[in-house]
């Protein structure tokens, strides 16, 4: 393990260098919505410029393949985490028009049950205290899959990538938190209200964040095609200029002049839904 930044171009060159890397697979961002909100700056260095430097120090490095790990709030995005994702997507998706040996591909997926920020652990922590549940909203929907399935499907992605490839794993129906919600309070023995009166653990709804959506997508062209694992589609999207891989250049120049308001506007302009 290395403690480190994929902002740092240095370090990710001398790791890249260091141990022969062959095969990359970029998961670090910050993916908290509301926190990304409250912390835009932070968010567009890591997750854009953060990408942007380690696709290139992959591609100087000669590795063989680099496989963006993306998020189904990339598509049409509400909020910063979203859009931020989206524009890394686009980085990767113009550095595999141009000519390299690397195969570089994005895999684009929803939640993970169990991980860091899933509202599963933060239920079951709820019950254990008493409750109340905390949901933002009745409708709100979400897609899941386990730790082990989203690790497996990833791999194989990454094996069947061609070079420019956007992979969507099947996730199955979306699943409305709420009755998620009431499920876990049941299967902990407990019986679920909405009146405080009543015995029981309480489900208490606290309104949308900031930039929270009632559901996510997966497809930004609403076009996919089968692969050889009935699990992974490979979305079917028009190819990108490569004139947005400069956007990262002025980025770092609006981050070194403390000027959010341009960060904000390339992202505006360069990604689908994203208003601000």
């Amino acid at each position: 393990p290395v403690l480190g930044s994929v902002t740092d171009p240095k370090l990710v060159d001398f790791l890249l260098k260091t141990h022969g890397v062959d095969t990359v697979y970029h998961a670090a961002a910050y993916k908290h919505v509301p926190l990304v909100e409250a912390n835009p700056f932070v968010a567009v260095t890591n997750n854009v410029l953060g990408t942007a430097t380690l696709l290139n120090s992959a591609i100087a490095n000669r590795c063989e393949s680099f496989t963006l790990i993306s998020t189904d709030k990339a598509v049409r995005p509400t909020n910063v985490m979203g859009a931020t994702k989206r524009l890394a997507e686009l980085i990767c998706q113009a550095a595999a028009n141009e000519p390299s040996k690397m195969k570089i591909s994005i895999v684009r997926f929803g939640n993970v049950l169990g991980s860091s920020g899933s509202v599963i652990p933060t239920f079951r922590e709820q019950i254990r205290c008493g409750g109340p549940i905390t949901i933002t909203h009745p409708d709100i929907t979400r897609f899941f899959m386990t730790i082990p399935e989203a690790s497996n499907l990833v791999l194989q992605a990454g094996e069947m990538a061609n070079g420019g490839d956007v992979f969507i794993l099947d996730m199955g129906e979306q699943i409305e938190i709420l009755e998620l919600a009431k499920r876990l309070i049941n299967l902990k023995g407990y019986n679920y209200t909405f009146q405080e009166e009543d015995p029981g653990i309480m489900i208490v709804e606290t309104g949308l964040r900031s930039g929270e959506k009632l559901y996510e997508e997966l497809l930004i062209s609403g076009t996919e095609m089968g692969t050889s694992n009935t699990k992974i589609f490979k979305s079917i999207e028009p190819s990108t200029d490569k004139s947005i891989i400069k956007h990262a250049d002025a980025i770092q120049e609006h981050i070194l002049n403390n000027d959010i308001n341009s960060c904000m506007k390339i992202l505006t302009e360069n990604v689908q839904g994203f208003n601000r």
